[in-house]
């Protein structure tokens, strides 16, 4: 089979949560005997030479950088139109070519589109099977930022979001089948009442890669995994340290804070003048930094789908602290696989019975790496990605194995 796959972020290396998902479906394609070609954007040339290891997992790659500037412009310019100034980001004339010059040029059996910002490039596109990957629903992220953001911002967030449930009902209706990271998002994506057909497939972990390293924890130490320049992360760092680090210390006086995540606003690298706070910035491997936590934390209040940090942390033995929200991506019994806490209180409790409890932090690390292992494996979610498939394509001879 020939599949023509698009997506968002140029996908390798496979480091952030908006590649890894395209990676390992492209990767499982391929692996699984068929011809792929990605389209794709990078934000700037380095990242497009980054992203050149990707030939060993793909047929062909064609990749446009967007600059740093134009995007932002073509995002100001939809603003007073009802085009969501997300798909003005996510789009480049050149792309836009290059996509269709591959559809021109070649006889493709399936598109695989992975985030609806990049839909546009294919979305009146007929004649051959079209599956939509929204993977999360972002048109609710951003009615959700707007409640965190002071007016006029807010009003800005709110009318964005409801921008993009326009523009996600619609593009439902223009491909043939549309998925989703978990049965919460689904379910969004069923009220709409637009698309033909649906399904899930949940993220997965790599399980042999983010496995324990056989260090000790140091005793004191708690950490936080996630890119620093996504807001959510900000906000749930930003709040954690004024409002529950205070408690922990009164309690743990030498307790110790690690921020682990690459590009760190100037209001992340403040919180490192904290006592007991170390913002790492970008680092190589995050595996040695988690590896010395006794646990990570996930306070997010903003958290739509699967969370990659709370899956790589128990996949590694690291138990998990994490807010509802972010508890709601992940396939976990709380109290069995990972902890969750809602209030100041709540979180300093649930961090306390951890570090105190060393047996009960050894039973919640075993349990929680077994569900990992159990519910969120890569190749048990590329298994229901091939029943999808096979339900669109129609034939087993063309669908993959």
């Amino acid at each position: 089979m020939r599949v023509l796959f698009i997506c968002h972020r140029f996908p390798f290396p496979p480091k952030r949560g908006g590649k890894i998902r395209p990676f390992n479906i492209i990767d499982h394609f391929t692996r699984s005997g068929h011809e792929v070609t990605v389209c794709s954007l990078a934000r700037d040339p380095a990242e497009a030479e980054d992203g050149k290891g990707l030939e060993q997992h793909c047929k062909h790659f064609e990749v446009s950088v967007t600059g740093r500037v134009l995007p932002a412009l073509r995002m100001v310019a939809r603003l007073p139109t009802l085009v969501p100034s997300s798909m003005g980001y996510f789009y480049t004339r050149e792309l836009q070519q290059r996509v269709n010059r591959q559809l021109q040029d070649n006889d493709y059996d399936l598109i695989f589109v992975h985030c609806s910002s990049v839909a546009q490039f294919v979305n009146k596109v007929t004649g051959i099977p079209k599956i939509l990957d929204f993977g999360d629903m972002d048109s609710k992220k951003w009615q959700i930022y707007s409640s965190f953001k002071p007016f006029p911002l807010s009003w800005g967030y709110w009318y964005e979001g409801i921008k993009l449930e326009r523009a996600e009902k619609q593009l439902a209706r223009q491909f043939d089948l549309c998925t989703c990271t978990t049965k919460a998002e689904l379910e969004t994506l069923d009220s709409y009442s637009a698309a033909r057909q649906t399904d899930w497939f949940p993220n997965g972990v790599d399980a042999i890669y983010f496995k324990p390293l056989g260090t000790s924890p140091r005793p004191t130490a708690i950490g936080f995994v996630g890119r620093m320049d996504y807001y959510p992360n900000q906000r749930g760092m930003l709040d954690f340290c004024a409002d529950v680090l205070p408690l922990l210390q009164q309690e743990k006086p030498d307790l110790e804070l690690f921020i682990i995540g690459a590009e760190p606003s100037a209001a992340i690298r403040e919180l490192g003048q904290l006592r007991g706070v170390t913002v790492t910035g970008s680092v190589d491997d995050i595996r040695p930094h988690v590896q010395l936590c006794q646990l990570t934390v996930a306070p997010l209040a903003i958290a739509r789908g699967t969370q990659n940090k709370i899956l790589e942390s128990m996949a590694q033995g690291v138990p998990v602290v994490c807010s509802p929200e972010a508890a709601g991506g992940v396939d976990a019994e709380p109290e069995r696989h990972l902890l969750v806490a809602s209030t100041p209180t709540e979180y300093c409790t649930q961090i306390m019975r951890l570090l105190k409890d060393p047996d009960f932090r050894n039973t919640l690390s075993e349990q929680g790496r077994q569900r990992a292992l159990s519910h969120h494996d890569w190749a048990h979610s590329m298994q229901r990605l091939d029943q999808i498939v096979q339900k669109l394509v129609g034939n087993s001879e063309r669908a993959p194995t």
